[in-house]
């Protein structure tokens, strides 16, 4: 199997020669890396050539990497049913990269791209409606970047009585909790109950 996709990743390679910068097969998947302004281009041909036939999209999700200079690996999942091949495509993207949208050869990447751009702030170029998808209006900041605040002042809820999403300051459900951190072979300083003494005779 690792034989066959590394024959596809150098045919791949080879019929985009400056789109794609890299390839690896591992744990039978195969990974290419490609530019950005490419991605397009590429997608067309993994779809239309006879080699590759990946006419399934599956998805689109990134991945943040905050000490790069550009911090986002877009990346792209596809499936070849004629061929029972799996791709994955990865781009690096910058917070201000405009990544060509993908619609025109994938229709079902609309969502997918919105939830990217919603979730990671990565933009997409060429989409008709680049709007967030899962947080609420007024929403800011992106929450899987990895330096997203873990907490905040306010929190979101849907009342069913006004028919709205409303803010309410955050509360905490019960008091932070005391914990000794003993081992359980230190034991822990329990009051002994009765009969515990029974447990002592030999």
């Amino acid at each position: 199997m690792d034989e066959t996709l590394e024959k596809l990743s150098e045919t791949i390679a080879g019929a985009l020669a400056g789109s794609v910068v890299g390839y690896w097969v591992a744990n039978g998947e195969l990974t290419i890396t490609a530019t950005a302004r490419d991605i397009v281009k590429v997608a067309t041909f993994l779809r239309d050539d006879e080699s590759c036939q990946f006419k399934c999209f599956i998805d689109i999700t990134a991945v943040d990497w905050p000490q790069r200079p550009r911090r986002f690996d877009v990346v792209y999942h596809l499936l070849s049913p004629t061929l029972n091949r799996r791709i994955r495509v990865k781009i690096e993207a910058g917070e201000d990269t405009r990544v060509p949208s993908i619609i025109e050869v994938f229709p079902g990447a609309d969502w997918f791209e919105r939830e990217t751009y919603d979730l990671y702030g990565v933009l997409f170029t060429g989409h008709p409606d680049m709007r967030r998808i899962l947080t609420d209006y007024g929403f800011e900041g992106h929450p899987l970047r990895k330096d997203f605040p873990l907490t905040g002042f306010v929190e979101v809820r849907w009342d069913d009585e006004q028919k709205r999403v409303v803010y309410d300051k955050v509360r905490l459900a019960q008091e932070f909790r005391n914990f000794d951190f003993l081992s359980p072979w230190e034991g822990a300083g329990y009051v002994p109950l009765a009969g515990d003494e029974k447990a002592t005779k030999g």
